[in-house]
């Protein structure tokens, strides 16, 4: 399937929030992705570029609103009716201040004595908060600028609700009982890097269920993110159940068990973070040490293989208490 955003028939001209623009074709495409992104069909990093992930999502939303996977047309005009301006001017927050630290170590027995693993700039901090890249930052402000971001001063991004570290809190975690998220299904696809959540559909959305080929007819498409399964040797297939969902986790740093798949009793507690390798987020499967968390490298997704997990950009897996909680299926393929 092939995705060209140069044919869409609803490219416009509009008054955006700041004069910057990535290229007519290239704004065109990014608001797909904040559309994408907001919709809950993660497009990977929002940068105007539409990629392998960007396509799989548009397919993955196509098919979860009943249309043609390669309906290119509906989906960017939908695109630029709802993405009203495609850039913003966002101010660095004061309280960025708790989670940068230009010291942080790269070593990790010296980050095992830290307090938090956490940003190690302020351009880090707004990328991953407006959901792209350092790179994209650069583009739209000039590295300069870029550099010299910090609480207070002011950066062009892409017009995406931001992802807000300070709402997430230590420890916290979610239960199930009694939630209608719980009873969702959960499809990873090892093959396709892709995570597809289903619900039960009502009788009126009956008939797009019916079309979904990733899942029994009864259950329908509701989010999809992208994700980095763990080596082959590793990646443990079958039907499983998601056991908890923690927020801000310690990571045990167990060389062993990274390179070989078994747990050593030599092991670092490495402190939370957004720099943490398991992110802001950790949602454990009843396989044990397996699970759905976040990372620290967002550029890898999809490329470096993880050990077992199943990584997501942290914005997305902050995500994830919103779609399933502990008691839902997980079937890994």
């Amino acid at each position: 399937m092939k995705f060209f955003f140069l044919a869409f028939l609803f490219l416009t001209s509009f008054a955006s929030a700041t004069d910057i623009s990535l290229g007519t074709e290239r704004d065109a495409a990014l608001r797909v992705q904040i559309l994408l992104d907001q919709k809950m069909f993660g497009p990977g990093f929002i940068d105007g570029k539409p990629g392998t992930f960007t396509q799989r999502a548009i397919a993955a939303y196509n098919q979860s609103m009943g249309r043609s996977e390669d309906d290119l047309v509906s989906i960017q005009a939908e695109a630029d009716a709802l993405v009203e301006h495609t850039y913003v001017t966002a101010t660095v927050p004061k309280i960025a201040k708790q989670y940068v630290n230009p010291k942080l170590s790269y070593k990790r027995v010296e980050q095992a004595e830290a307090k938090a693993l956490t940003y190690r700039s302020y351009y880090e901090f707004m990328a991953e908060r407006y959901h792209t890249s350092e790179s994209v930052l650069y583009e739209l402000n000039g590295k300069k600028t870029t550099w010299a971001a910090v609480p207070g001063r002011t950066l062009i991004v892409p017009n995406v609700e931001p992802f807000k570290i300070e709402e997430i809190k230590r420890g916290r975690s979610y239960k199930g009982e009694g939630s209608s998220l719980a009873r969702r299904k959960v499809i990873i696809d090892t093959a396709k890097r892709q995570i597809q959540i289903y619900e039960i559909p009502d009788k009126s959305v009956a008939s797009i269920a019916a079309a979904l080929p990733s899942a029994d007819s009864s259950y329908r498409l509701v989010a999809s993110f992208p994700t980095t399964p763990g080596q082959e040797k590793f990646i443990h297939r079958g039907t499983w159940k998601l056991r908890n969902t923690v927020e801000w986790p310690t990571w045990r740093y167990d060389k062993q068990l990274l390179t070989k798949g078994k747990r050593s009793k030599e092991a670092l507690n490495i402190p939370g973070g957004p720099n943490n390798p398991v992110g802001v987020l950790w949602a454990g499967l009843s396989k044990s040490g397996i699970g759905i968390h976040g990372t620290d490298s967002p550029r890898t997704i999809g490329r470096a293989r993880s050990s077992g997990c199943f990584r997501l950009a942290n914005w997305d897996a902050a995500r994830i208490p919103q779609v399933i909680r502990p008691g839902a299926t997980v079937i890994v393929k």
